[in-house]
């Protein structure tokens, strides 16, 4: 059923050539239904919806994203105090949490308002920098050689046991969500997103008898960069946000944050892993 002053963030990706025509008709189905819209600043005035600036961002209901999976990634970024929940159209190629598709819009967001959907709870993780500065991240934070032209030396403690001293172009420590992007590229596994881990993948190690690794998400990892180069990059679902130098240490732990995914009654991860991936098997009778 529609709340009585329902508030719906809409957030296109303008670089998608459907975004702004599908945001359009967003807009009209719920100002039809005496639900408020609104979008950011910039959008709005072209939108003829409510400017982002203007809301308590705690009265927001729910997120609509319009791109794909990095669509989603940024809006949680770059709008960190918005904490609705989020529905995800996809208009890219690769789409896990992006996953209900532009012709099923409409009928996806009369769902919504009829209460007809399902949340599902990712966890996140924060990052600590070694000049203490805190950040989240979705999908993954990422040590990476950065300009260094050879491999780089992370040596990782668990709960502060030490696991391993790794020569590599980097690390992934992904999330569940984070499973099926960068980690499952350098050959991680993927996880389901209910399971409550990490991740650990090495980027392009020494020795092929480097292994992904999963981890409790209960536990503190810390990566202390050893080697004598030139700093590397500390990256967050794809966002650079600093560096560390020799014998600093990038400690990662299981943020207090959750991000709540809206998913439609049709919803099924594994139809979603078989469609995405091209998996082709088949049952024999």
């Amino acid at each position: 059923m529609i709340e009585k002053g329902m508030i719906i963030g809409l957030f296109p990706n303008t670089l998608k050539n459907q975004a702004r025509a599908i945001a359009v008709d967003i807009r009209h189905f719920f100002v039809q239904r005496g639900v408020t819209v609104v979008t950011e600043d910039s959008e709005a005035d072209a939108l003829q919806v409510v400017k982002l600036s203007d809301v308590d961002p705690a009265t927001i209901n729910f997120m609509i994203s319009l791109g794909g999976d990095g669509t989603i990634l940024r809006l949680i970024h770059k709008h960190p105090e918005i904490e609705a929940p989020m529905l995800g159209i996809n208009l890219g190629g690769l789409g896990f949490m992006a996953d209900i598709p532009s012709q099923n819009v409409l009928s996806s967001l009369q769902e919504l308002l009829d209460g007809r959907y399902t949340i599902s709870q990712r966890i996140m993780m924060e990052g600590e920098s070694p000049d203490g500065q805190r950040f989240f991240a979705l999908n993954d934070l990422v040590i990476h050689r950065a300009q260094n032209p050879s491999l780089v030396d992370l040596s990782i403690n668990v709960g502060g046991t030490y696991l391993n001293t790794f020569s590599a172009d980097g690390i992934v420590i992904a999330t569940p969500s984070g499973s099926t992007a960068y980690s499952l590229s350098a050959g991680g596994p993927i996880l389901t997103p209910g399971i409550e881990a990490f991740l650990l993948t090495t980027i392009c190690p020494h020795t092929i008898s480097n292994r992904p690794i999963v981890l409790k998400a209960s536990d503190e990892i810390e990566v202390l960069y050893v080697s004598q180069h030139e700093p590397v990059e500390i990256i967050s679902d794809g966002i650079p946000l600093t560096r560390m130098q020799t014998g600093e240490t990038f400690r990662v732990r299981r943020s207090q944050r959750l991000f709540s995914l809206v998913h439609m009654p049709y919803h099924d991860y594994y139809s979603t892993l078989r469609s995405k991936l091209g998996w082709t098997g088949k049952l024999k009778t």
